[in-house]
């Protein structure tokens, strides 16, 4: 995996980890309204998210085909907080309420899955070669599917910031 990916994997995920430290449960697991998520549930979206993805990426390397699909671009779509992109059921949050902490090792242990399959991966170039269909970027090449754990991730971190921001204007 190239440099600059794994900084930004870890960048993004210092971020989002310092946005959430130091919440308190309530706040952690409030919600600025009945159809919105709180932020306990899009940090466990951000846990599935990254364990679908790798899902989905082990399962194009096994993929024969080799046609190299169009490359997209994935931060103008992902970042794009006007457009809304709806969760598949596959990734939605659970409504069970989450402690702060419980959410930090989900998170901690989605990121060393990752690493370490990524490790695993001898010859990187192949993740340029191959593609899988992702649900709201349609097909999509291996390696975009990496870089969209970190933008989607930058995304969700927004997101986070204005929840925050709308349970401080309740009290």
């Amino acid at each position: 995996m190239n440099k600059l990916v794994n900084d930004k994997l870890y960048e993004t995920r210092n971020n989002l980890v310092k946005e959430i430290t130091l919440l308190s449960d309530a706040q952690f697991n409030g919600k600025p309204d009945k159809n919105k998520w709180s932020i306990a549930q899009v940090c466990h979206h951000l846990v599935l998210v990254e364990e679908a993805s790798i899902k989905a990426i082990a399962w194009g390397l096994k993929e024969v085909d080799h046609t190299q699909k169009d490359r997209k671009n994935v931060h103008l779509i992902i970042l794009d907080r006007t457009k809304k992109i709806k969760a598949p059921k596959i990734v939605e949050p659970d409504v069970k309420p989450f402690e702060v902490q419980q959410i930090i090792d989900l998170l901690n242990d989605s990121r060393k899955k990752l690493l370490t399959f990524l490790s695993t991966i001898e010859d990187k170039s192949i993740l340029a070669e191959k593609s899988v269909q992702h649900p709201a970027l349609g097909e999509l090449p291996l390696d975009q599917w990496i870089e969209q754990i970190y933008l989607h991730e930058q995304r969700h971190i927004e997101q986070i910031k204005e929840i925050k921001l709308l349970l401080d204007a309740r009290h």
